[in-house]
């Protein structure tokens, strides 16, 4: 135990010795949203899953050790088509509109003085500003939601950044209640929208 003492001791010291040698850049980031949307499969079917994000960026590094943070905040939308299984003729495109707020640790292997790569992975922070759908199907997104994000990226050039990542949605997303015209039954479903996400970003 001592030992692993003295090695958070001496991973502080670096730490903070390198902190002169600290960067902050600003940026602009964008990508694509590829939901991967699970949901209740024996009452909803999704499909035609996709979407964008964009926003403000910024990244805290420490060249010597390798590590960084980077955080955004972000306009995420999310949609995809949802379809009652027992009734295909009913069937509407939800849509998620979001400000996303993703806080990354990253740590980067440089390959040369003009790329890196890195792996990354934090939590991310969701808040609705798009309202909820009210129609056939009524789907209702939550007014917060929690997710995590992992993924890898490549550094070019010190300012270009390429990342691909999976957000991984913790607890639901989003609940529907749907009522059968026939028969009049009330069926609920609810569901978490996963997403993998492409991105790219620029840092002044």
């Amino acid at each position: 135990m001592k030992h692993f003492y003295y090695l958070l001791l001496v991973a502080a010291m670096l730490i903070m010795g390198q902190q002169a040698n600290a960067q902050i850049k600003f940026g602009l980031k964008g990508g694509l949203n590829l939901n991967s949307m699970s949901i209740s499969k024996d009452v909803l079917d999704a499909s035609n899953q996709a979407g964008f994000y964009v926003g403000p960026t910024v990244k805290f590094t420490l060249p010597i050790v390798g590590l960084g943070v980077d955080a955004s905040a972000l306009y995420d939308y999310r949609s995809a088509k949802l379809t009652d299984n027992d009734d295909q003729s009913s069937s509407v495109t939800v849509k998620q509109q979001q400000i996303a707020i993703p806080v990354n640790l990253r740590y980067g292997v440089g390959l040369g003085s003009t790329a890196s790569v890195y792996l990354f992975a934090g939590p991310q922070f969701g808040f609705n500003v798009g309202g909820n759908e009210n129609k056939t199907i009524n789907w209702k997104w939550k007014d917060s939601n929690f997710s995590v994000n992992v993924g890898l990226g490549l550094m070019l050039l010190q300012h270009l950044q390429v990342n691909a990542n999976y957000n991984i949605a913790c607890g639901k997303t989003g609940e529907a209640t749907i009522e059968n015209a026939a028969t009049k039954a009330i069926k609920n479903a609810n569901g978490r929208n996963n997403s993998w996400q492409l991105g790219l970003a620029y840092y002044f």
